[in-house]
């Protein structure tokens, strides 16, 4: 059994009444860019997966997500320091995102999401060809130009 120490229960008395986050909550999150997608995976433990929504609206990226606690019957709490709790997250997706083929999955408390480079924002080769001297210009997009004759 834990000692009893009512140090720590005034300070959660205090906390709670002066915790000014009463809204949503931001959720810890990192992103990164791998090869042709990004990938965005957000720390959510204790949350039903039921109870996550992602939804995309033009280039706006909305994540939400619910804590609920059960609250038996007759139970009496000894400590209670985890809390419901609303989570929200939005981003702006900027262009070059393929919007349609975002997707999500949840495992031990980690929201992934993969979002997709649409094909127009891929790096591609283009080709430049000269008239009348018979020599062609390569060009790439990610290395300096080449000029072969």
């Amino acid at each position: 059994m834990a000692t009893y120490d009512p140090f720590r229960d005034l300070d959660r008395l205090a906390s709670s009444f002066f915790d000014t986050r009463r809204g949503p909550r931001r959720m810890p999150m990192d992103l990164y860019r791998d090869g042709d997608h990004y990938v965005l995976t957000a720390d959510l433990p204790g949350i039903d997966p039921g109870s996550v929504d992602i939804d995309v609206d033009g280039q706006l990226l909305t994540i939400r997500a619910e804590r609920t606690l059960a609250a038996g019957e007759g139970v009496k709490w000894i400590t209670r320091e985890r809390e419901a709790a609303s989570f929200l997250r939005q981003l702006n997706l900027g262009q070059g995102i393929d919007t349609e083929r975002i997707s999500a999955s949840y495992s031990n408390g980690v929201l992934s999401v993969t979002i997709p480079v649409s094909e127009k924002a891929k790096p591609r080769k283009i080709d430049v060809s000269v008239e009348g001297a018979g020599a062609t210009i390569a060009a790439h997009e990610s290395e300096p130009h080449e000029v072969e004759q």
